[in-house]
């Protein structure tokens, strides 16, 4: 399995980045996991538009789901229009991005999924939960830039025994 971070900025994109999107791929399975502001440019470095196979949103701020829109319209709006793409989010939280367009524009390019919502987290909390998991490593994001990424590995670090980093635009981990 890999992960490729495509931007993990928080709130807005810091200049020249990209807010929370990753791409994990796994047997030939193509995943985003948000869709932030300035995202989907990077992700088309990578892979074509047709070549994702689903997309989970994690909740509707603009800074995770801002980019679906131009990835369906650049699903859709061509000679041979990609199968509708499953995508996962909250009930409600892709509303506003999906009347960017006039309504019902984009219906054939996605099928949506809804489920639960959990609680967003801090890093310490974030700590916690890499530890009560046994996780071997643990890759702070979504941090708002100007962040001091110090003392925010330091407070998982409080949590967790762990390796700790830091996303960062095209940091790819391959995962055992």
């Amino acid at each position: 399995m890999r992960l490729t971070v495509l931007g993990s900025c928080g709130a807005w994109p810091d200049a020249g980045q990209a807010c929370s999107g990753y791409l994990v791929e796994h047997d030939g399975f193509r995943l985003l996991v948000d869709l932030g502001y300035a995202t989907v440019p990077r992700l088309l470095e990578r892979v074509g538009a047709g070549q994702v196979d689903a997309v989970f949103i994690s909740h509707g701020h603009p800074d995770h789901c801002a980019d679906l829109n131009p990835l369906l319209r650049a699903r859709l709006l061509r000679d041979d229009p990609a199968a509708p793409l499953p995508v996962y989010a909250l009930p409600g939280a892709l509303d506003a991005v999906l009347a960017l367009d006039r309504p019902g524009m984009l219906a054939d390019a996605y099928v949506l999924h809804e489920f639960t919502a959990g609680s967003l987290s801090s890093a310490r909390q974030a700590g916690r939960n890499a530890a009560n998991a046994g996780a071997g490593h643990l890759l702070l994001t979504h941090l708002q830039p100007g962040t001091d990424q110090a003392a925010a590995q330091a407070a998982a670090r409080d949590e967790y025994d762990g390796a700790v980093g830091v996303a960062t635009a095209d940091l790819v981990v391959n995962l055992p």
